[in-house]
């Protein structure tokens, strides 16, 4: 009965942070509010995490035998790559949302600053 209510409370604790959002834009926002501020942050934890394995692999583990060294650089590598592609679609996605407008008006609007370093 405690497992029960368990797996209930846990598929109900989402719908009660959607029961603030009142229409498809805010979903939308929710959504990749989750995704910018939890799963990114969570990729590059991980790349890191397996690049620094691999780094005591190669290092510390593997100091007298080759085929753990191979493992550790091998995990190291892919480390590497998964730092590279993820830093490269942030990078592709940002210069997609900086050039493409989504209706987003908060963009320069020209006229006269009202902060910042205003040169005459």
């Amino acid at each position: 009965m405690k497992k029960a209510f368990a797996l209930l409370a846990a598929f109900a604790l989402p719908l009660v942070s959607f029961a603030a959002i009142n229409n498809v834009a805010d979903a939308g926002s929710f959504i990749i509010n989750i995704i910018n501020n939890v799963l990114v942050p969570v990729l590059f934890a991980i790349a890191f995490i397996v690049f620094l394995w691999g780094a005591f692999y190669t290092f510390i583990f593997g100091a007298n035998s080759e085929e753990v060294r191979e493992k550790g650089k091998n995990l190291m590598l892919w480390g590497l790559i998964g730092f590279f592609v993820m830093v490269s679609i942030w990078g592709l996605v940002n210069i997609l949302t900086g050039t493409v407008s989504f209706g987003n008006t908060s963009g320069p609007t020209g006229g006269v600053p009202t902060s910042g370093v205003q040169v005459r």
